[in-house]
Formats: C-alpha cells, sequence, structure tokens
C-alpha cells in the first residue's frame, strides 16, 4: 500500500525558522513540504493551485484583509488544517481561528507529530467514519474549547500534553462532524456542556 504523504504550505517571513521547519520535516517521509511563502499576497492562488492538506501560517502576518480571508478559506477547504506557528504574542482570540498552534520552540519530534496530527487526510478511512459517544475527558476539553481556550491552556488546566489536547480535539471533530470552534460551543451549549 502506498503511503499517503499530506502536502504542507508554510506561510513564513523568517527564512531561518522556514528552513529549520524544512530540516525537521525532512526527516520524516509524511510530508510533501510546498515551496514556502514569505507573504500573504499571493496565498489565495498558491492554495487554490496547490490544495495543501496543511497550511502554516504565522498568524502575525494576517492583517485585517487576509484574517477574514482565512475565515474564507476555512469555509472553502475544511478539509484543510490550518495551523498557527507562534514565536510571539498573538491575540487569544485570533488563535481560535486555527485547528491547532504549533510553537516554535518546540521539540522536533512534537512539530512533526503536531503537524501530522492536524492533517485530517492521515486519519484513517474507518476512524473517520465512525462516530460515538465522548468519552469523559473529550467532553472536558470540549467544554474548555466552548470558553475559548486554546488547546496550550486546555493542557495546563487538564495537566496533559498539548499533543494529547490535538488528539482529543481531533476525536471531537470526528464524533461531532463539527470542526469549528464556534460550532464546537453551539454543540456544547446544546448539550448542556458549559
Amino acid at each position: 500500500m502506498i503511503k499517503h504523504k499530506s502536502s504542507l504550505l508554510i506561510v513564513e517571513p523568517s527564512e531561518i525558522i522556514v528552513r529549520g521547519l524544512q530540516s525537521i520535516l525532512s526527516e520524516t517521509d509524511d510530508f510533501n513540504v510546498l515551496a514556502p511563502l514569505s507573504d500573504c499576497s499571493s496565498l489565495a492562488e498558491r492554495l487554490s493551485a496547490l490544495a495543501p492538506d496543511v497550511l502554516l501560517i504565522n498568524p502575525t502576518m494576517l492583517i485585517t484583509q487576509y484574517r477574514s480571508q482565512l475565515a474564507t478559506l476555512q469555509m472553502q477547504r475544511p478539509a484543510m488544517a490550518i495551523v498557527a506557528l507562534v514565536y510571539q504574542y498573538v491575540e487569544p482570540s485570533l488563535l481560535q481561528s486555527f485547528r491547532t498552534v504549533l510553537d516554535i520552540r518546540d521539540h522536533a519530534n512534537h512539530v512533526r507529530t503536531l503537524l501530522r496530527d492536524a492533517s485530517v487526510d492521515n486519519m484513517p478511512q474507518e476512524d473517520m467514519s465512525s462516530t460515538g459517544e465522548l468519552s469523559d475527558r473529550e467532553i472536558d476539553v470540549l467544554m474548555l474549547v466552548a470558553k475559548g481556550l486554546s488547546s496550550k491552556e486546555i493542557a495546563d488546566q487538564l495537566c496533559i500534553s498539548v499533543h494529547t489536547v490535538s488528539t482529543h480535539r481531533k476525536n471531537i471533530t470526528r464524533k461531532t462532524g463539527i470542526k469549528s470552534v464556534a460550532g464546537l460551543a453551539v454543540y456544547a451549549m446544546l448539550h448542556n456542556l458549559t
């Protein structure tokens, strides 16, 4: 069986960071790292032409014009994982727009795992189609997501790793079929979990 490589597009102005990420990701066969962008000016065209599985983007590059573009992209391409690449303060409200957050200080293995988990295409087909009730821990994570906490804040509050939070969030999305934070907040309210 041929293993599917997730295509990944990096949008980051720092060449040092881009090359570091490319080096880390070249150590695994999980990713096809596309030619990076240093700004958002041609992002829409590149996404349209390349259709990456994962978009890794520095959220500080998203000025008002591009923030609305990000929301549009999420609606048009719900299967594409949009991951925030963070190494300075970013408004928590902006980070809620992303599937997950990659901190530049994360260990190389964690970077690869986080990006692998962020890609919906890496989830086995039988897992994607299965549904079920949320576990107690998934409910804990869902309630904190609905309150607007980031994955890191949830990890700190529940005393678990950010990777574990990402896994729970992926399972919640798979089981509920809801990918957006706003949708999960509505789901939590409708099920009296808030």
